[in-house]
Protein backbone atom coordinates (compact mmCIF):
# COMPACT_ATOMS: atom_id res chain seq x y z
CA UNK A 1 0.00 0.00 0.00
CA UNK A 2 2.81 2.39 0.88
CA UNK A 3 4.61 1.56 -2.38
CA UNK A 4 1.42 2.13 -4.37
CA UNK A 5 1.01 5.49 -2.65
CA UNK A 6 4.59 6.41 -3.54
CA UNK A 7 4.00 5.43 -7.16
CA UNK A 8 0.79 7.46 -7.34
CA UNK A 9 2.57 10.43 -5.76
CA UNK A 10 5.39 10.14 -8.31
CA UNK A 11 2.91 10.07 -11.20
CA UNK A 12 1.13 13.15 -9.89
CA UNK A 13 4.39 15.04 -9.47
CA UNK A 14 5.79 14.14 -12.89
CA UNK A 15 2.66 14.49 -15.00
CA UNK A 16 2.98 18.20 -15.79
CA UNK A 17 6.77 18.22 -16.22
CA UNK A 18 6.53 15.34 -18.68
CA UNK A 19 3.81 17.12 -20.62
CA UNK A 20 6.02 20.22 -20.76
CA UNK A 21 8.92 18.08 -21.99
CA UNK A 22 6.64 16.67 -24.67
CA UNK A 23 5.93 20.19 -25.93
CA UNK A 24 9.68 20.83 -26.01
CA UNK A 25 10.14 17.59 -27.92
CA UNK A 26 7.50 18.59 -30.47
CA UNK A 27 9.21 21.95 -31.02
CA UNK A 28 12.63 20.32 -31.33
CA UNK A 29 11.27 17.80 -33.79
CA UNK A 30 9.46 20.41 -35.88
CA UNK A 31 12.15 23.09 -36.16
CA UNK A 32 14.59 21.22 -38.46
CA UNK A 33 11.72 20.04 -40.66
CA UNK A 34 9.94 23.38 -41.00
CA UNK A 35 13.20 25.29 -41.38
CA UNK A 36 14.89 23.48 -44.21
CA UNK A 37 17.92 25.79 -43.99
CA UNK A 38 18.61 24.98 -40.33
CA UNK A 39 22.32 24.72 -39.64
CA UNK A 40 24.16 21.74 -38.26
CA UNK A 41 24.42 23.23 -34.77
CA UNK A 42 20.67 23.90 -34.56
CA UNK A 43 19.87 20.43 -35.84
CA UNK A 44 22.26 18.89 -33.30
CA UNK A 45 20.64 20.93 -30.52
CA UNK A 46 17.17 19.76 -31.51
CA UNK A 47 18.35 16.16 -31.68
CA UNK A 48 19.85 16.53 -28.21
CA UNK A 49 16.55 17.85 -26.86
CA UNK A 50 14.76 14.88 -28.37
CA UNK A 51 17.10 12.43 -26.66
CA UNK A 52 16.82 14.28 -23.35
CA UNK A 53 13.04 14.04 -23.47
CA UNK A 54 13.22 10.36 -24.38
CA UNK A 55 15.65 9.87 -21.47
CA UNK A 56 13.21 11.57 -19.10
CA UNK A 57 10.46 9.18 -20.13
CA UNK A 58 12.85 6.24 -19.75
CA UNK A 59 13.76 7.37 -16.21
CA UNK A 60 10.06 7.81 -15.44
CA UNK A 61 9.36 4.25 -16.55
CA UNK A 62 12.24 2.86 -14.47
CA UNK A 63 11.13 4.78 -11.37
CA UNK A 64 7.55 3.58 -11.71
CA UNK A 65 8.85 0.05 -12.18
CA UNK A 66 10.96 0.37 -9.03
CA UNK A 67 8.05 1.71 -6.98
CA UNK A 68 5.52 -0.92 -7.99
CA UNK A 69 5.27 -4.00 -5.72
CA UNK A 70 4.44 -6.37 -8.61
CA UNK A 71 7.03 -5.66 -11.27
CA UNK A 72 6.21 -8.54 -13.58
CA UNK A 73 2.57 -7.53 -13.66
CA UNK A 74 3.61 -3.90 -14.24
CA UNK A 75 5.79 -4.88 -17.22
CA UNK A 76 3.02 -7.07 -18.62
CA UNK A 77 0.35 -4.39 -18.28
CA UNK A 78 2.59 -1.55 -19.51
CA UNK A 79 4.39 -3.32 -22.34
CA UNK A 80 3.72 -0.44 -24.81
CA UNK A 81 5.66 1.84 -22.46
CA UNK A 82 8.57 -0.60 -22.45
CA UNK A 83 8.56 -0.86 -26.25
CA UNK A 84 8.45 2.92 -26.57
CA UNK A 85 11.45 3.21 -24.27
CA UNK A 86 13.54 0.41 -25.80
CA UNK A 87 12.89 0.82 -29.53
CA UNK A 88 14.55 4.24 -30.00
CA UNK A 89 17.66 2.92 -28.29
CA UNK A 90 17.83 0.02 -30.73
CA UNK A 91 17.07 2.10 -33.81
CA UNK A 92 17.75 5.81 -33.23
CA UNK A 93 15.48 7.23 -35.90
CA UNK A 94 13.88 10.62 -35.38
CA UNK A 95 10.54 9.36 -36.66
CA UNK A 96 10.65 6.39 -34.30
CA UNK A 97 11.47 8.67 -31.39
CA UNK A 98 8.45 10.81 -32.26
CA UNK A 99 6.13 7.80 -32.29
CA UNK A 100 7.59 6.53 -29.03
CA UNK A 101 7.26 9.89 -27.25
CA UNK A 102 3.67 10.38 -28.41
CA UNK A 103 2.89 6.86 -27.22
CA UNK A 104 4.43 7.48 -23.82
CA UNK A 105 2.71 10.80 -23.22
CA UNK A 106 -0.57 9.24 -24.29
CA UNK A 107 -0.14 6.43 -21.78
CA UNK A 108 0.66 8.87 -19.00
CA UNK A 109 -2.22 11.15 -19.98
CA UNK A 110 -4.67 8.28 -19.69
CA UNK A 111 -3.55 7.75 -16.12
CA UNK A 112 -4.76 11.21 -15.16
CA UNK A 113 -8.38 10.91 -13.98
CA UNK A 114 -9.19 14.55 -14.72
CA UNK A 115 -8.57 14.13 -18.43
CA UNK A 116 -11.88 13.35 -20.01
CA UNK A 117 -12.57 11.58 -23.28
CA UNK A 118 -13.33 14.76 -25.20
CA UNK A 119 -10.03 16.33 -24.22
CA UNK A 120 -8.21 13.14 -25.09
CA UNK A 121 -9.82 12.95 -28.55
CA UNK A 122 -9.05 16.60 -29.30
CA UNK A 123 -5.48 16.14 -28.14
CA UNK A 124 -5.17 12.99 -30.26
CA UNK A 125 -6.43 14.82 -33.35
CA UNK A 126 -3.97 17.68 -32.85
CA UNK A 127 -1.12 15.27 -32.16
CA UNK A 128 -1.90 13.16 -35.21
CA UNK A 129 -2.13 16.21 -37.43
CA UNK A 130 1.22 17.43 -36.17
CA UNK A 131 2.77 13.98 -36.47
CA UNK A 132 1.37 13.34 -39.94
CA UNK A 133 2.28 16.74 -41.32
CA UNK A 134 5.84 16.84 -40.01
CA UNK A 135 6.57 13.19 -40.68
CA UNK A 136 5.36 13.19 -44.27
CA UNK A 137 7.11 16.49 -44.96
CA UNK A 138 10.39 15.11 -43.62
CA UNK A 139 10.29 12.05 -45.91
CA UNK A 140 8.62 13.55 -48.99
CA UNK A 141 10.31 16.94 -49.35
CA UNK A 142 13.49 15.47 -50.79
CA UNK A 143 11.75 12.88 -52.96
CA UNK A 144 12.30 13.54 -56.71
CA UNK A 145 8.70 12.62 -57.55
CA UNK A 146 7.16 14.09 -54.39
CA UNK A 147 4.57 16.86 -54.44
CA UNK A 148 4.52 17.63 -50.71
CA UNK A 149 7.15 20.35 -50.49
CA UNK A 150 5.89 22.84 -47.90
CA UNK A 151 4.34 22.67 -44.43
CA UNK A 152 1.05 23.96 -45.87
CA UNK A 153 0.95 21.08 -48.33
CA UNK A 154 1.68 18.62 -45.53
CA UNK A 155 -1.03 20.01 -43.21
CA UNK A 156 -3.60 19.99 -46.03
CA UNK A 157 -2.65 16.41 -46.89
CA UNK A 158 -2.98 15.39 -43.22
CA UNK A 159 -6.47 16.89 -42.99
CA UNK A 160 -7.71 15.18 -46.14
CA UNK A 161 -6.09 11.88 -45.15
CA UNK A 162 -7.41 11.79 -41.58
CA UNK A 163 -10.92 12.55 -42.79
CA UNK A 164 -10.50 9.94 -45.56
CA UNK A 165 -11.53 12.55 -48.14
CA UNK A 166 -8.42 12.04 -50.25
CA UNK A 167 -8.64 14.74 -52.92
CA UNK A 168 -5.48 13.37 -54.50
CA UNK A 169 -3.87 16.76 -55.15
CA UNK A 170 -1.10 15.78 -52.71
CA UNK A 171 0.00 12.22 -52.11
CA UNK A 172 3.11 10.49 -50.74
CA UNK A 173 5.39 8.78 -53.24
CA UNK A 174 7.89 7.06 -50.94
CA UNK A 175 7.36 3.80 -49.09
CA UNK A 176 7.73 5.39 -45.66
CA UNK A 177 5.38 8.21 -46.66
CA UNK A 178 2.72 5.70 -47.68
CA UNK A 179 3.15 3.85 -44.40
CA UNK A 180 2.55 7.14 -42.60
CA UNK A 181 -0.55 7.67 -44.74
CA UNK A 182 -1.93 4.24 -43.81
CA UNK A 183 -1.39 4.91 -40.12
CA UNK A 184 -3.00 8.33 -40.39
CA UNK A 185 -6.03 6.97 -42.22
CA UNK A 186 -6.56 4.18 -39.71
CA UNK A 187 -6.15 6.63 -36.82
CA UNK A 188 -8.61 9.06 -38.39
CA UNK A 189 -11.19 6.31 -38.87
CA UNK A 190 -10.70 5.17 -35.27
CA UNK A 191 -11.10 8.68 -33.87
CA UNK A 192 -14.15 9.30 -36.05
CA UNK A 193 -15.65 6.07 -34.72
CA UNK A 194 -14.96 7.16 -31.13
CA UNK A 195 -16.61 10.54 -31.70
CA UNK A 196 -19.61 8.96 -33.46
CA UNK A 197 -20.02 6.34 -30.74
CA UNK A 198 -19.94 8.96 -27.99
CA UNK A 199 -22.46 11.17 -29.78
CA UNK A 200 -24.75 8.16 -30.20
CA UNK A 201 -24.23 7.22 -26.53
CA UNK A 202 -25.13 10.78 -25.50
CA UNK A 203 -28.38 10.68 -27.49
CA UNK A 204 -29.22 7.23 -26.12
CA UNK A 205 -28.60 8.42 -22.56
CA UNK A 206 -30.81 11.45 -23.16
CA UNK A 207 -33.58 9.24 -24.56
CA UNK A 208 -33.22 6.88 -21.60
CA UNK A 209 -33.50 9.80 -19.18
CA UNK A 210 -36.58 11.04 -21.02
CA UNK A 211 -38.08 7.53 -20.88
CA UNK A 212 -37.35 7.27 -17.17
CA UNK A 213 -38.92 10.67 -16.53
CA UNK A 214 -41.93 9.77 -18.65
CA UNK A 215 -42.38 6.48 -16.79
CA UNK A 216 -42.07 8.28 -13.48
CA UNK A 217 -44.71 10.80 -14.48
CA UNK A 218 -46.97 8.03 -15.79
CA UNK A 219 -46.62 6.11 -12.52
CA UNK A 220 -47.32 9.29 -10.56
CA UNK A 221 -50.43 9.99 -12.62
CA UNK A 222 -51.60 6.39 -12.20
CA UNK A 223 -51.04 6.61 -8.43
CA UNK A 224 -52.91 9.91 -8.30
CA UNK A 225 -55.78 8.47 -10.34
CA UNK A 226 -55.94 5.52 -7.97
CA UNK A 227 -56.06 7.87 -4.99
CA UNK A 228 -58.85 9.89 -6.65
CA UNK A 229 -60.78 6.68 -7.34
CA UNK A 230 -60.42 5.57 -3.75
CA UNK A 231 -61.40 9.03 -2.54
CA UNK A 232 -64.52 8.99 -4.73
CA UNK A 233 -65.43 5.57 -3.45
CA UNK A 234 -65.01 6.79 0.13
CA UNK A 235 -67.09 9.90 -0.58
CA UNK A 236 -69.77 7.76 -2.20
CA UNK A 237 -69.80 5.43 0.80
CA UNK A 238 -70.08 8.28 3.25
CA UNK A 239 -72.82 9.90 1.17
CA UNK A 240 -74.72 6.63 1.05
CA UNK A 241 -74.46 6.23 4.81
CA UNK A 242 -75.74 9.75 5.36
CA UNK A 243 -78.67 9.24 3.02
CA UNK A 244 -79.49 5.95 4.72
CA UNK A 245 -79.67 7.49 8.17
CA UNK A 246 -83.21 8.35 9.49
CA UNK A 247 -84.07 12.01 9.68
Amino acid sequence: METNAAQARWERLTQRPLLALTVAFAVAYAVPIVDGSAGRSLTALCTGVEWVVWGAFAVDYLVRLALTPRRREFVRRHWPDLCAVVLPMLQPLRLLRLVSTLLLVGRRARMAPQIRLTTYVVGSVIGLLMFGSLAVLSVERESPDGNIRTLGDAVWWSFTTMTTVGYGDHAPTTGLGRMIAVGLMLSGIALLGVVTANIAAWFISRFEKDDVEERRQTEAIAALAEEVRLLRAEVARLTGEREGQPR
